[in-house]
């Protein structure tokens, strides 16, 4: 089952489950998909992996399966890519 981080690892942009602008790497790293295009160029900085689309979780399964409260930030990797 998919983590759901709640943010952009990058900007620190909140993404909730329902999220449209979530995308994820194969590893789940997760960005916003402003900063994947304009500051990654579609290559996740951690793996060097592209993105796809995050899938949303149907919010009556956001309370069973509740998304990550984990936020993970590394703006540094974002900088380096740009």
């Amino acid at each position: 089952m998919l983590q759901l981080r709640p943010n952009c690892e990058c900007c620190d942009k909140d993404l909730p489950p329902d999220s449209t602008e979530a995308v994820i790497c194969t590893f789940e790293c997760t960005f916003c998909r402003s900063c994947a295009q304009a500051i990654l160029h579609n290559t996740c900085p951690n793996c060097g992996g592209n993105f796809s689309p995050r899938p949303i979780r149907p919010a009556h399964l956001v309370v069973k399966y509740p998304p990550s409260p984990d936020r993970v930030l590394k703006p540094g990797s974002c900088v380096a890519a740009a």
